[in-house]
């Protein structure tokens, strides 16, 4: 994706290597989203993920759970896209409240 994402390699005395035990289905996912996505490979996918979760920790566990949801909802069908703008509205309208 960036300079930055894909310059963590395994040759960068800064990164450390870690295990994480995931569902082979939650890393289908993965594979599948990391792909479409662009990204690099499946580290730097991660990466980018961990990142975004601690640089807006606000956005809770909650949050994530109702766009997987959301985003089940498009692909089966029942809900339908909406517009960018249609989503500035809705923002706006909550920040209104």
């Amino acid at each position: 994706m960036s300079e930055t994402d894909s310059a963590d390699g395994p040759d960068d005395p800064e990164t450390v290597q870690i295990n994480l035990r995931l569902s082979k289905a939650f890393l289908d996912d993965i594979d599948t989203t990391w792909k479409e996505e662009g990204f690099n490979s499946r580290s730097e996918f991660l990466r980018y993920a961990a990142r975004d979760a601690v640089k807006h920790p606000a956005f809770s566990r909650e949050g994530w759970k109702q766009i997987a949801a959301s985003e089940h909802d498009l692909r089966s069908g029942d809900a339908e896209l909406v517009s960018r703008e249609e989503v500035i509205e809705l923002i706006d309208q909550d920040d209104d409240d």
